[in-house]
């Protein structure tokens, strides 16, 4: 299976990081093809309602910037992964820019769908939580878990054997 991972996180060795790698990990020991964007680090515009996208570019954005990248690799998956830190009750700015721009296409290929969230605080991810199982709905994907951790969980040996796990149980 082709998996894409959209990591939100602007920090490459942070925690949302590191539970990316077990995850890949595991699901690679399978034989599933698993590619990490690092969409935290790029440089990737919020959706400005032009609906360019709908009109003249036929599914194709107006915006020239990294979004360029992600788009190919959209249209390709099988399984698609969101990952984040949260930092004030939602996906980092630059993920939420990502998934805003999924309007152009209005629905990325993939059909099975998973969320993986840290937090340096608990009880934060209820409206992140709300708006994926909304997209999900509205895309008709499955939703096959939301991996959050928090507190003393975040970046512990458990957490990443629970992601390696269900990777590998793809």
């Amino acid at each position: 299976m082709k998996i894409v991972v959209l990591n939100g996180s602007p920090r490459p060795k942070g925690n949302t990081a590191a539970l990316v790698a077990a995850f890949q990990e595991g699901a690679e020991s399978k034989g599933h093809q698993v590619s990490v964007l690092q969409v935290g680090t790029m440089k990737i515009g919020g959706c400005k309602g032009c609906e360019y996208c709908h009109t003249k570019g036929n599914g194709a954005c107006i915006q020239k910037d990294d979004m360029a990248e992600v788009y190919p690799a959209l249209a390709e998956a099988e399984m698609l992964v969101l990952a984040s830190p949260v930092y004030y009750f939602g996906l980092t700015g630059q993920l939420q820019s990502v998934v805003s721009r999924f309007y152009a296409v209005m629905s990325p290929a993939a059909k099975k769908w998973a969320l993986l969230l840290t937090s340096g605080s608990p009880n934060v991810y209820g409206a992140i939580e709300a708006q994926y199982r909304g997209i999900l709905n509205f895309i008709q994907a499955e939703d096959l878990g939301v991996f959050a951790y928090d507190g003393k969980k975040v970046g512990t040996e458990e957490a990443f054997a629970e992601v390696r796990a269900f990777g590998a149980s793809l």
